[in-house]
């Protein structure tokens, strides 16, 4: 619908629900990624556009003068918008404070002042909307609003029974409103529903019902309880734990027996069953996830935890001689049986990973423009559980899970090469995956281990073969699939820059020869050795005889004055 400040008055209290308002704002100014902070200033601007907007100035820049929205203004509705404005701005403020108060404690109080502010706002608003000019949806959404900013102050002051009431309160008018309108509307006022059940089963739980830790739990594991809820839900699951980590007092790994005296272990530990039960009753892939990394993160905490006392025991050790020093403490045990479940938790996690990858890599691409899943996503998965496995730190891989794994890799590599339309290679890859998942079967037998932990080796073998068989005929025909005649002449092309002239007895298909620049004959012409020109020798003369010169070449003796005149004027000779 279009902003309410900028349309024009009107007598009819019947525009936009006030949740619908609510909820596109919040999603088109932050909340969708949780900031608060942008949400207030959109509200703050927003509320500045109207009052500029309806001349509802209190006073100027130097003087502040207070004014009052009346029942006799709301011909206007952008007046019951305002203050609406008004109640979101300071209830953003307060999520914004609440999220900042982990860290600053002093927040806290003025959290609860914002809370306040925003409850008292709606209950302005709920009472402006007892005019007889607004119609009667608007005012149960204002009835509904304000129970729930109620519920939230209530809630904050861990007031249950009170939070419970408002909370109720809410959900009550919002599933009877679901009920009388259309869907489209009917699925705003069900959301809010759902966010409001987690606060309504933990007040109840903090008011004595044993059974709502049960809901608690089974909301976690849909998904549900969200947002600032899930924090009070996991403090409420760790305060639980730490009551039952009193009666824990060791715990039993590879054959030894190992005390446990720091709480933190304790806590992790006792809870360690359930949050692996937790995870395999997940009804989704996004909430396995978030338990995952929940349990890797306690994980991490505690081995922070262990480390510090180890700490605390290497000084102890060096200013006592101990003769026992060099033996494994308990300490140091412990600390590799914690490593060794946040290593099993990243396999298991990455696994879960894979598992839903390859699901996807096999479905079609419902967007053809949005990049879906490829092979090269499942190898970096697999990798990083090879890593792991193979982690000098601590072993935790046996055999043949451990080729379990290097069939898989196998198996995505292969898929990459297929794509690319190398045959040969992805040929090669299948048959070694075969041979590794046959080893699976086998040693899975002979230690007498059930396959129902590894369902995926017969699908993958089932796969692998009608994948190999696939594959060589498309290497024979010179496609990936027989239906696909379309890339029947591309594999007829030539990508070489052999002249036309070297290649006549070669049918191709060549889209340079009708371009500008065919390759036809090597163009400049390569050098040819030719042979030299002859070189003749005149043999001959040395068979030949001359005549006798004699009676040409001058005699000696037999000049004079006649001699001496041809001598000089050249005559003579």
């Amino acid at each position: 619908p279009r902003s309410l400040d900028h349309e024009p008055p009107s007598s009819s209290m019947s525009g936009p629900l006030i949740l619908q308002i609510i909820k596109e704002s919040q999603q088109q100014h932050g909340l969708r990624h949780g900031d608060y902070q942008r949400y207030r200033g959109y509200c703050s601007r927003r509320l500045r556009r109207l009052r500029k907007t309806l001349g509802f100035k209190m006073g100027n820049r130097h003087k502040f003068i207070g004014k009052k929205i009346t029942a006799e203004m709301l011909s206007d509705s952008r007046y019951l918008l305002m203050v609406l404005m008004e109640a979101e701005r300071a209830w953003s403020y307060a999520m914004q404070l609440k999220q900042e108060a982990n860290t600053e404690p002093r927040k806290r109080f003025h959290l609860l002042s914002r809370l306040r502010k925003a409850a008292k706002h709606s209950e302005k608003l709920e009472k402006l909307c007892e005019s007889p000019r607004v119609d009667a949806k608007t005012k149960l959404e204002a009835q509904a609003y304000t129970a729930y900013l109620t519920g939230m102050v209530e809630f904050e002051l861990q007031e249950w029974k009170r939070a419970m009431e408002a909370f109720n309160k809410c959900k009550t008018i919002y599933e009877k409103l679901a009920s009388a309108f259309t869907e489209e509307v009917a699925v705003l006022y069900r959301q809010r529903v759902e966010e409001i059940s987690p606060n309504i089963r933990y007040c109840a739980y903090n008011i004595g019902d044993q059974n709502a830790i049960n809901d608690l739990m089974q909301m976690r594991l849909t998904g549900g309880g969200g947002g600032m809820m899930a924090e009070k839900l996991e403090a409420l699951i760790t305060q639980a734990r730490t009551k039952q980590a009193a009666t824990m007092s060791e715990v039993e790994w590879r054959g030894r027996t190992v005390p446990v005296k720091i709480d933190k272990a304790r806590v992790f530990l006792l809870g360690l069953a359930d949050n692996e039960a937790a995870v395999a009753q997940a009804s989704n892939e996004d909430t396995k996830e978030h338990l995952y990394e929940t349990l890797m993160a306690e994980c991490r905490d505690t081995i922070q935890a262990v480390r510090e006392e180890l700490k605390s025991e290497a000084k102890q050790r060096e200013r006592s001689s101990d003769p026992e020093s060099g033996k494994v403490s308990n300490l140091q045990y412990l600390h590799s049986y914690l490593t060794y479940i946040k290593l099993c938790t990243l396999v298991k996690r990455n696994e879960s990973m894979a598992h839903t990858l390859h699901g996807k890599l096999k479905e079609p691409a419902a967007d053809e423009n949005k990049r879906g899943p490829r092979p090269q996503d499942l190898i970096r998965l697999y990798d990083i559980i090879l890593q792991v496995v193979l982690s000098p730190s601590v072993i935790i891989c046996i055999c043949w899970w451990l080729l379990l794994i290097f069939s898989f890799v196998c198996f995505f590599i292969a898929q990459s090469y297929v794509l690319v339309k190398k045959w040969s290679e992805a040929l090669v890859l299948y048959e070694r995956v075969l041979k590794y998942a046959k080893e699976v079967q086998s040693k899975a037998k002979t230690l007498n281990n059930s396959l129902k932990d590894l369902p995926d080796v017969q699908e993958l073998i089932a796969e692998v073969s009608a994948e190999k068989y696939s594959l060589q005929a498309a290497a024979i025909l010179g496609e990936r699939h027989t239906g696909d005649a379309s890339e029947a002449p591309s594999q007829l092309q030539v990508n070489d820059s052999t002249p036309l002239c070297n290649r006549l007895d070669t049918f191709c298909l060549d889209p340079t020869l009708v371009g500008k620049k065919p390759s036809l004959v090597p163009f400049p012409p390569e050098f040819q050795p030719i042979p030299c020109k002859p070189l003749f020798f005149d043999l001959a003369l040395n068979h030949v005889a001359f005549p006798p010169l004699d009676e040409k070449v001058e005699q000696k003796g037999k000049g004079g004055l006649t001699g001496y005149i041809k001598g000089i004027f050249g005559f003579g000779s």
